[in-house]
C-alpha cells in the first residue's frame, strides 16, 4: 500500500504539478504580463508575449505537459515517457474542465500497460509506443470526459458552497488545502484537477501562504533568513521531517490558516480568477499571487465560466492580498508559537530543517 500511495499520488501528482507549472501556469504569467504591456501599447515584443502565453496555455500542449510530468516522476522507460504526449494531449482536451484528473488517471493506466510490454520484444520501438499510446486512447474514449465531468462537477460543488458559506466554506478549504500542501502530496494539481476558483480558490491560496510564511517566521529562531526564503518562498514540506517528530508544531500556521481563511472569503472577498492550480502554489515562487493578480486582470476561462470578470483593483483588493498571504499568516503564527513555546508543547530545535 506504501508503495501504491507513493508511486500513484505523491510521485504521479507532484510530477503531474510540475508539468502544469511548466506550461498553463507560466504561460498565463506570460500572456498576462503581455497583455498588460500592451495597455501601453502596441508593441511586436509584448505581442509575441502574449502569442507564446497562449501557445504554453493551448489545452493540448498542458495535457502532455502533464502527462509527461507524469510519467518522469514514476522513472519510466523513455518510449513510454514519449508516448504519453499523445496520451496526455488527448485525455485533458476530451476530459474538459476537470481534464487533468482525466490525464492522472489515464496517463497513469497507460504508463503501466506500455512499461509491461516495454523491452520485452525485438521490436520495442513499436511495440512500446503502439500499446502505450492505444491504452491511452481507449482509456480516453472510453473514460476521459466521464472522469472531467466528474472532477468538474466536484469542484463546482466546492465553488458553489463557498459562495454560500463563506465563513465555515473558507475555513475548510484553507486548512485541508493548507494541510495537503505541507504533506507530500501535491495541493497545486488536486486544486487543477477540481477547477478550484473565484472564493474557494482564494481560500485555497490563503490556507497555503499560511503554512508556507506560517512556518517561515515560526522557525525563524532556527533557521534564520534561509529558513524565510527556502520555507516562504520554496515550499513548508520541508518541515514533514519535523512535523512527524513533534506533530504539535503544524498547530500555529494550521490555527492561522483557519483564520485567513474566512477573513480572504468574508471581508475581502479574495478570488483566485486566474489559473486553478495557481489556488495550490500559496506563496512558493509568489505563484498564488500572481495567479490572484492576473485573475483581476484576465480571467481563466475556467474563473470566466463560474461568472468572474476583469476587474480594476482597488487598495482594498491589495491590502486584501497583502495582509492574507504574508501579514496575518506571519504574526498568528509567531503569536500562536510563542504560546506553544511557553507551554512547553515545541522547544528549542523542533523545527531546525535538516
Amino acid at each position: 500500500m506504501n508503495r501504491f500511495v507513493k508511486r500513484y499520488l505523491i510521485d504521479a501528482l507532484s510530477g503531474m504539478a510540475q508539468g502544469l507549472f511548466a506550461s498553463l501556469l507560466i504561460g498565463t504569467i506570460i500572456k498576462t504580463l503581455g497583455q498588460q504591456l500592451l495597455r501601453l501599447g502596441s508593441n511586436p515584443i509584448f505581442e509575441f508575449l502574449v502569442s507564446a502565453g497562449n501557445f504554453a496555455t493551448d489545452g493540448h500542449v498542458v495535457g502532455a505537459a502533464m502527462a509527461v510530468g507524469i510519467g518522469f516522476a514514476m522513472q519510466l522507460p523513455a518510449l513510454v515517457l514519449f508516448s504519453l504526449v499523445a496520451v496526455g494531449s488527448a485525455a485533458n482536451v476530451t476530459g474538459g474542465a476537470g481534464g487533468p484528473l482525466a490525464v492522472l488517471v489515464i496517463a497513469v493506466i497507460a504508463a503501466e500497460c506500455g512499461s509491461f510490454v516495454s523491452k520485452k520484444t525485438k521490436v520495442d520501438i513499436i511495440v512500446t509506443p503502439l500499446v502505450t499510446i492505444l491504452a491511452g486512447a481507449l482509456l480516453t474514449v472510453l473514460f476521459a470526459k466521464y472522469i472531467g465531468m466528474a472532477a468538474s462537477s466536484i469542484g463546482n460543488i466546492i465553488v458553489w458552497a463557498t459562495k454560500l458559506h463563506p465563513f465555515v466554506m473558507g475555513i475548510i478549504i484553507s486548512v485541508l488545502v493548507g494541510i495537503v500542501l505541507t504533506l507530500p502530496i501535491s495541493s497545486a494539481a488536486i486544486c487543477a484537477a477540481l477547477g478550484l476558483v473565484g472564493l474557494a480558490g482564494g481560500a485555497a491560496v490563503a490556507g497555503c501562504s499560511a503554512q508556507m510564511v506560517g512556518f517561515a517566521v515560526l522557525s525563524f529562531r532556527e533557521n534564520g533568513w534561509g529558513g524565510i526564503l527556502s520555507q516562504g518562498l520554496g515550499t513548508s514540506m520541508l518541515q514533514m521531517p519535523n512535523i512527524v517528530k513533534n506533530p504539535k508544531i503544524w498547530i500555529p500556521p494550521t490555527l492561522a490558516s483557519a483564520i485567513t481563511g474566512p477573513i480572504a472569503t468574508c471581508l475581502f472577498k479574495l478570488e483566485m480568477n486566474g489559473a486553478a492550480v495557481s489556488s495550490g502554489m500559496g506563496t512558493c515562487g509568489l505563484v498564488g499571487q500572481i495567479g490572484v493578480i492576473a485573475g483581476w486582470f484576465s480571467p481563466s476561462e475556467a474563473a470566466l465560466k463560474h461568472g468572474a470578470s476583469a476587474i480594476s483593483p482597488t487598495t482594498f483588493d491589495w491590502l486584501g492580498l497583502i495582509l492574507v498571504c504574508f501579514v496575518l499568516p506571519g504574526l498568528l503564527s509567531w503569536a500562536f508559537g510563542n504560546m506553544l513555546r511557553k507551554m512547553g508543547w515545541i522547544k528549542e530545535g523542533d523545527l531546525t530543517l535538516q
